[in-house]
């Protein structure tokens, strides 16, 4: 597993404001792959996580979405890893 994160910068189209990522936990080396992030910046929510991953469509799991939701597929061992993270074993990443 990759350490060597790099911040993503993440501006929302529809009302141009920046948020910034800090990776916390990742399953590949090319940067490309599932992901967590804790956003941090004003432009998200307080104590926010952003996760990347294969898209599920809502056909797929049954179920409805709202608009502007999605869903992804992420392996549980980075869940695992992410929450680690957060929850005061926090490490350099």
């Amino acid at each position: 597993m990759n350490r060597s994160f790099q911040r993503a910068v993440v501006t929302a189209p529809e009302n141009g404001s920046v948020m910034r990522l800090r990776p916390i936990a990742n399953r590949c080396t090319a940067g490309n792959c599932p992901t967590v992030y804790i956003a941090d910046s004003d432009a998200a929510e307080p104590g926010t996580a952003v996760v990347q991953g294969f898209v599920v469509s809502a056909e797929e799991a049954g179920i409805e979405l709202a608009d502007g939701e999605m869903l992804v597929r992420v392996p549980l061992s980075l869940l695992t890893e992410a929450a680690h993270g957060i929850s005061g074993g926090s490490r350099s990443v």
